[in-house]
């Protein structure tokens, strides 16, 4: 037995929401748009890349391929405008989990501050948790139109002389928003205004639908934030290969040198025969976007349709794989119990979203679902939750 307080607050990390749903899932038979994975594979030119890189067993380097640090840092200029030096500014991860965990670890001292925005994913929360670093939640509430917003005053508040770093996620998960090109102003003036880091999660940058009020803007493009962003993403989310798990961290070469060193310690490598195959995708034509995001979108309205026709009063979603969906007209139960009744009186499985928050009452009525399946499960799906209704 211990007392050692790290090891205390790591005791509330148990077994995550996802493999407790996902096993619900298995166990009854139900589809399951709990978990935010794809059940179609990736672009055929990636896959056909794959053959060809067989013989890339071995360790590839710590930074990654040079093929795809080059591919990485031409896809940045290519949709964002930022140039980035592929050997020195750019570090290949075991996924967009690891490039946040490393930068945080990387980054923070015991008692440094970390600005988030709940409800957020769940391994934010684990990472700054390691480091021995405090969380500054700000909430994300729906507005009026049904549209995440937060509080500029809470914002503001969060920061303080021991805030070391800003964690955002745009587009963000669970809820779909797009933060504003005026919220991001405001992030990057009190970043500067305290001396913070910005480390932003941005697997979805590709993922933002048409009636969006506004379309993705990396953090890193505003005046003043190149230099302390750390900027995230993934091949998961727009290649839809959520295993391979090849991910990587973009940004000034101090910040990018600090993730290269907590991650010599995490997997030290991974992913070499796939990161090949990475490369290609990011290359591939403005039509592979465009299509793959439409395709989502169409996705997203069968499945909203549905939730609003089953009693769900649903959230707008602005991007990702995901849309948020309010139980208060189908249930007083809070979220949790609801997401685990569903699959006995449906047969589809969703996600509670408190589990996302360290004020867990302010999601207790929002459970999430992913649309990021084929177009016959989500009707199906539909068809299921309709039974709800009766």
């Amino acid at each position: 037995m211990t007392n050692d307080p790290l090891v205390e607050r790591m005791r509330a990390f148990g077994t995550t929401i996802f493999t407790e749903m996902s096993a619900l899932a298995l166990s009854t038979g139900s589809i399951n748009l709990g978990q935010g994975f794809p059940d179609t594979d990736g672009p055929q030119e990636m896959l056909d890349a794959v053959a060809r890189s067989g013989q890339a067993n071995q360790y590839p380097p710590l930074y990654g391929i040079p093929a795809l640090r080059s591919a990485i840092t031409d896809h940045e200029r290519r949709f964002w405008g930022l140039d980035r030096d592929p050997d020195g500014e750019v570090v290949v991860t075991a996924g967009a989990t690891e490039a946040v965990a490393a930068a945080i670890l990387g980054l923070c001292e015991y008692g440094d501050e970390v600005v988030c925005f709940e409800p957020y994913y769940d391994s934010y929360a684990a990472s700054i948790t390691l480091a021995g670093a405090t969380r500054r939640p700000v909430t994300l509430r729906p507005g009026p139109d049904g549209r995440y917003r937060f509080d500029e005053g809470e914002l503001r508040a969060a920061f303080g002389p021991r805030t070391r770093l800003v964690l955002l996620n745009s587009p963000h998960n669970p809820t779909g928003k797009v933060f504003t090109r005026a919220e991001l102003t405001l992030i990057a003036e009190l970043c500067q205004e305290h001396d913070a880091y910005a480390v932003t999660d941005e697997v979805y940058e590709h993922l933002v639908f048409d009636d969006a009020p506004e379309q993705h803007a990396p953090l890193a493009t505003l005046p003043g934030m190149r230099e302390r962003t750390l900027r995230i993403s993934s091949a998961g989310k727009t290649f839809s290969c959520t295993g391979w798990k090849v991910g990587w961290a973009t940004g000034p070469a101090a910040l990018v040198s600090t993730v290269a060193r907590v991650k010599q310690f995490l997997t030290f490598v991974n992913a070499g025969p796939l990161q090949p195959a990475v490369a290609v995708a990011l290359g591939l034509p403005d039509a592979y976007f465009t299509e793959f995001r439409a395709g989502l979108q169409a996705r997203r309205d069968r499945l909203v349709t549905g939730l609003a026709e089953a009693g769900f009063t649903v959230l707008p979603s602005e991007g990702t794989y995901f849309v948020t969906a309010d139980i208060t007209p189908i249930t007083s139960k809070d979220g949790a119990d609801f997401c685990r009744e569903l699959p006995a009186r449906c047969g589809v499985v969703a996600v509670p979203t408190q589990v996302f928050y360290d004020h867990q009452e302010e999601g207790r009525h929002l459970i999430r679902f992913a649309f990021c399946k084929r177009e016959e499960v989500i009707e199906e799906a539909a068809q299921r939750l309709s039974k709800l209704k009766g």
